[in-house]
């Protein structure tokens, strides 16, 4: 016999013949698939996935409310680093008592507005604060 390779004899491949090599994945799968039709279990096939399975099953509401649950939380995270900022500022004197006043109403108005956009979508303070595993919360406790 020729192979499609130009090689003859027994051990000739064709291109249209697959190839195992001992140790292979391939080869692995070949010996799993002999072990199972041996003991009669019926062989596994991966499930058949149509474009209409990989959608998501998600209504408008939450979709609004999650999205709004992140944006609030970047905001709040924002909000406290510009009070800490402040404050520190405020503790080292650069800044002068018309600017300290200004800064204070500004963060009292921002705070204003995430207390009505939080009702607004129904969400806690605490559900702005992400859980970040080993890490711990996202924003302070405190």
């Amino acid at each position: 016999m020729t192979g499609d390779d130009g090689t003859t004899g027994p051990n000739a491949a064709r291109r249209d013949e697959a190839v195992v090599v001992p140790g292979s994945e391939a080869a692995r799968r070949d010996e799993a698939a002999e072990l199972l039709a041996a003991l009669d279990a019926p062989q596994w096939r991966p499930p058949r996935v149509t474009p209409l399975d990989r959608r998501l099953a998600v209504d408008r509401d939450s979709v609004e409310r999650g999205l709004a649950s992140l944006v609030l939380t970047v905001i709040e995270l924002l909000r406290q680093l510009m009070e800490r900022q402040a404050l520190r500022r405020v503790e080292l004197g650069d800044l002068t008592d018309e600017q300290i006043e200004r800064i204070g109403v500004t963060l009292m108005a921002l705070e204003e507005q995430m207390t009505g956009l939080r009702e607004h979508f129904g969400l806690a303070p605490e559900d702005l604060n992400l859980d970040l595993g080993p890490l711990g919360p996202l924003l302070p406790t405190d």
